[in-house]
């Protein structure tokens, strides 16, 4: 049921992105965290005494990351100096090792006052059907954020009538970041869009120069599934990739498994210390120098920014290949712990996160776009008003790797036969372990 509602709902998400896109020109994206700052220091005379403690539970760890979620800690400190905030993060890219910590302590009853989580299947599926989490309603309509959150998100969030997260803010999974410098030294231009036999055509010419064309970083094997889904949209169109999430598609198609050949070759151009490095690591090799492409969310424009590198001068980006047309949507958000130890303390943490303040200054930091309809798009980089472009027009997608578009045995089982697949690169055995694997999750046919 969650599948169909799920492609309905990101139809209409439109509404959000021709919201921003109706905005004036950008301005420095840095301007937008100060101007935030000083809002909510202006507000800190006037909220009430808050003390005790909060615990956030999150796996942004990352320099940029870290930056990002550091512009929310500020954000709240300044309403709330009196609130020691534990920031109880556990390493690792989209969340691999830390939803196995947060795991064990749910069913240990050691909840975290608020942590880390996507709509959609992770979040209904993993913490509210077990009611690891406390519905969030009543502070949606004392916010008034009804009004500027799209209903297509709130169904994501919503159970039964009520709402059980906050999103602070939505990436794009689907790009394909370069060194720009090190494609210009090598007669390479890169153009709007980029199809998957101009990928090809560019490695080649990067490898023959003995240059490392492909950065990838997949010590948590969820970087190269990425890349594997990237490639798949890629490769099949946005149409039959929702196809298979609905069950209309089978995984052994024959377009699927060209795909996975599609996948198999890019694989022969990555960097050979792929597997010691993780996804940040790797885009630094690429600022670096060290090769030219890494296909990554837009998580990756954070590490740009927080290393200040410059848009379209240092590093440029583009649709992974094949992708232009299309948007992978990884939103990210806090819940309510069931009976947090700091309930009033997560509740106000959480209305800074949905703020228009928290959103501006958190959002330029991350790479992502605001979950609200009324953030200022002047306050936003090139990047991100290009990113938002993209989310007016563009079809839009749900992510397998970032727990949107399947239940949470199936992620696993991607992972699984991805990690399989880079050894033994065996197209017919990745495809029949993913049609065995999406019958048992009860979507494939």
């Amino acid at each position: 049921m969650w599948l169909k509602r799920f492609a309905i709902s990101f139809s209409i998400v439109l509404v959000l992105a021709l919201a921003l896109s109706g905005c004036a020109a950008p301005a420095a994206a840095p301007a937008a965290a100060t101007e935030a700052a000083a809002a909510t220091e202006a507000a800190a005379a006037a909220a009430p005494a808050a003390g005790g403690e909060l615990e956030v539970f999150s796996w942004w760890t990352s320099g940029g990351e870290a930056a990002a979620l550091q512009s929310l800690f500020d954000a709240f400190s300044a309403k709330y100096p009196g609130v020691k905030i534990i920031n109880a993060t556990v390493a690792g890219g989209g969340g691999s090792a830390a939803r196995g910590v947060l795991q064990t302590r749910l069913a240990g009853g050691d909840a975290p006052d608020t942590w880390q989580v996507h709509p959609g299947f992770e979040l209904l599926g993993q913490y509210v059907e077990p009611s690891y989490v406390a519905p969030l309603t009543s502070i949606y309509e004392s916010e008034g954020w009804k009004d500027v959150v799209p209903s297509a998100l709130l169904d994501l969030m919503t159970k039964d009538g009520e709402i059980y997260q906050v999103t602070v803010g939505v990436h794009r999974g689907n790009g394909l970041w370069y060194n720009k410098k090190l494609l210009t030294a090598n007669g390479i231009e890169v153009g709007p869009t980029m199809s998957v036999d101009e990928f090809f055509a560019a490695a080649d010419k990067l490898k023959a120069a003995g240059v490392t064309p492909l950065c990838v970083g997949d010590s948590g094997i969820w970087a190269t599934s990425q890349l594997f889904e990237n490639t798949l949209l890629g490769v099949i169109g946005p149409e039959k990739y929702k196809g298979l999430w609905d069950g209309s598609v089978r995984l052994d198609d024959p377009d699927v498994k060209k795909a996975m050949e599609t996948y198999g070759k890019m694989l022969d151009y990555q960097n050979e210390d792929h597997s010691a490095l993780s996804w940040d690591q790797a885009v630094k090799k690429l600022m670096e120098g060290g090769c030219a492409f890494s296909s990554m969310g837009d998580w990756a424009y954070g590490e740009f920014v927080n290393a200040k590198q410059k848009d379209n001068e240092d590093f440029g980006w583009v649709s992974h290949p094949g992708t232009a047309g299309s948007f992978m949507i990884v939103a990210d958000g806090f819940v309510l712990g069931q009976g947090a130890p700091d309930v009033e303390n997560t509740t106000n943490w959480l209305k800074v996160l949905g703020s228009k303040e928290g959103q501006e200054a958190f959002n330029p930091l991350k790479g992502s776009i605001c979950a609200r309809t009324d953030c200022d798009r002047t306050k936003f980089g090139v990047y991100h008003n290009w990113s938002m472009d993209s989310f007016a027009k563009d079809a839009l997608v749900p992510s397998v790797v970032h727990g949107s578009a399947a239940p949470a045995d199936f992620q696993q089982a991607l992972n699984d036969a991805v990690t399989s697949f880079v050894v033994d690169r065996n197209v017919d055995a990745f495809a029949n372990g993913l049609v065995a694997a999406a019958q048992s999750s009860g979507f494939g046919k």
